[in-house]
């Protein structure tokens, strides 16, 4: 069996506004070959809530992650119409 590895590196920093905080987390998948994506997530405090910076954490990253699945997905769907000349519709 020929084993990969893939990884994923999330950074997530805080900005502080008149509007309230806000989260910011990147997820880059990194692999040994030219494979290359970021997704992008955010999350803002209400600034009548609690702030509790976990939640933001959880909330930006959850939302880089759902968009570089996004991007992954449309890559597949891509490479397989490159390849089959036909249009791809992938089901879950």
């Amino acid at each position: 069996m020929n084993e990969k590895h893939w990884s994923v590196d999330i950074t997530i920093d805080e900005h502080t506004s008149e509007t309230g905080n806000r989260t910011r987390a990147i997820a880059r998948l990194h692999s040994r070959d030219d494979t290359h994506f970021a997704g992008a997530g955010f999350a803002r405090c209400n600034p009548s809530d609690r702030d509790v910076p976990e939640i933001g954490d959880e909330l930006a990253v959850a939302r880089a992650l759902a968009d570089l699945s996004r991007q992954l997905i449309e890559a597949t769907t891509t490479d397989l119409a490159s390849m089959t000349n036909e249009p791809i519709r992938l089901t879950s």
